[in-house]
């Protein structure tokens, strides 16, 4: 601290800076390790848990006790960009041995997708101790490649269960109060955090550090920086994501840590504009086809299963005039079994009895939009329809194609939702290792330092869906039980705390 400076100081042993999934289990596992622990959340009381208490919380799990096949394998297809393959080669040698410049890089090692991994099972147990229950319940999903365990009460039963745990065991909680710098002592080590708390203004809470406070999807100046021009056409999928304005990941990357994750990236799904409620996603566009403003198709709207390819048609929605587009139907669709399940927006269809009059009360172009479903539904080749599975009835010599579910649209009334791209959370965070330590950019442990949830850079690419809670719950837990056992370290040379 500056000489003079009056700002009030509270000491714990761990600090953690945000009330998600993340951060609650951090705290929960840190306080069960014998740690003074304070929370600090930059919502209400009423609002805690940012994404998390929103989320359903698909779980990429086979069973209680296994991932989905698909776990490790997924997670290394995007572990980031065309890395010297020399320097990779490294990986194969124990993590330390490795060269310090690949700890640094920007890829999600296979040491740490394995270990995130194998952590998932015992994780689950753990949470089922706070009374936690998981089923298999119907998704969003028609189509789906793998199975998405849930937990009874979505996101918001883990953070309750999580934060009624951690108030009993005496956790102090910090609601509206946002970090805002890293405290630091004379060897560079983290020694706390600055915040600014709405009843008692700035704080100085003193001890390590665990950064949980989500990515930056609530911060239009970072996602601008990192997305680019049509940023501002992007939204929050849910409310909770308001609060997430970066400043975790911005804070460590001022002491040096090393970033990770795909910065200029995120996690998309296509959501109903004209509504106010969480996540309302509108997944039914395989039966149907995809428009423009300008009333033209751009996407193959059928080319996989849904939960393959919902966040790249999101992403192409984006690219559109004012980032926004309409999936068409016809009344066929409304015959699919469970159609409805797919539909989480609450509100109503646009309907109408004609083509021209469903453009006219979406605003889009006539004459474009009647030319399209004409030549759409020209292109379409016979053959079986099969809702729920890959059926290969398809259009040809169309550009964009349509590979599956290719239905004529004429049977009114037609019906339309409008779709935009909605941000999950970010990809860019900063790189840590197998005990949620944050390290530099020299590929050294930052002492004191910890990170969880979205502030882990792990995702490139397309993200593996269904992992993040599970890497928020994971790592949070990581992040709890290093630093709980941390703290008696005081004084001890970083390099043997590893």
């Amino acid at each position: 601290m500056v000489s003079g400076d009056r700002t009030m100081a509270k000491d714990y042993d761990v600090v953690v800076v945000g009330c998600g999934i993340a951060g609650l289990a951090a705290a929960a596992s840190a306080v069960e390790g014998g740690a003074r622990v304070v929370v600090l959340e930059r919502s209400p009381r009423g609002e805690r848990g940012g994404n998390s208490r929103y989320t359903e919380a698909y779980l990429r799990m086979s069973s209680e006790t296994e991932v989905s096949p698909d776990f490790e394998s997924g997670l290394e297809a995007n572990a980031g960009g065309y890395l010297d393959p020399e320097l990779v080669k490294s990986v194969l040698k124990a993590p330390d041995q490795w060269p310090p410049l690949l700890r640094s890089l920007s890829f999600a090692d296979p040491e740490l997708v394995s270990h995130f991994a194998r952590a998932v099972p015992e994780a689950i147990a753990w949470l089922k101790k706070f009374g936690v229950r998981f089923e298999f319940f119907p998704t969003q999903f028609l189509t789906q490649a793998t199975p998405r365990l849930l937990p009874a009460g979505g996101g918001l039963a883990i953070v309750e269960a999580l934060a009624e745990f951690a108030e009993g065991q005496g956790v102090t909680f910090y609601y509206e109060t946002a970090a805002r710098e890293l405290l630091l002592g004379a060897k560079g080590e983290v020694i706390g955090v600055r915040a600014h708390s709405r009843a008692e203004g700035p704080i100085d809470f003193r001890g390590q550090v665990i950064l949980a406070s989500g990515g930056f999807e609530g911060n239009p100046e970072m996602l601008t920086q990192y997305l680019g021009p049509g940023a501002h056409f992007l939204r929050p999928v849910a409310r909770g994501g308001l609060y997430n304005k970066g400043e975790g990941i911005r804070m460590a990357l001022a002491v040096g840590a090393a970033p990770a994750g795909e910065f200029g990236n995120f996690h998309a799904e296509p959501i109903d504009p004209r509504s106010g409620a969480s996540e309302p996603s509108v997944m039914i566009f395989p039966y149907g086809i995809l428009v423009n403003r300008l009333g033209e198709r751009f996407v193959d709207e059928g080319s996989d299963l849904v939960d393959r390819t919902y966040e790249e048609v999101t992403r192409a929605i984006w690219r559109q005039p004012q980032g926004i587009a309409y999936c068409v139907c016809d009344s066929k669709v409304k015959g699919i079994p469970a159609y409805s399940r797919a539909i989480r927006t609450d509100q109503p269809a646009v309907e109408a009895d004609s083509l021209k009059t469903l453009a006219e009360r979406l605003g889009i172009r006539i004459a474009t939009f009647e030319e399209t479903v004409r030549r759409y539904n020209a292109a379409i080749q016979p053959g079986p329809f099969s809702p729920l599975t890959i059926d290969g009835k398809r259009t040809q010599g169309l550009t964009p194609p349509k590979t599956n579910w290719a239905l004529p649209l004429d049977k009114p009334p037609f019906f339309s939702y409008p779709m935009i791209c909605s941000v999950v959370f970010t990809f860019g965070g900063v790189k840590v290792n197998t005990r949620a330590q944050v390290i530099n950019s020299d590929g050294d442990i930052i002492p004191g330092l910890y990170a969880s949830g979205e502030v882990v850079g792990m995702y490139y690419g397309s993200y593996l869906g269904s992992t993040s809670v599970l890497k928020a719950l994971v790592f949070g837990r990581l992040a709890g039980v290093t630093a709980s056992s941390s703290r008696h370290l005081a004084g001890t040379p970083s390099s043997l705390r590893s």
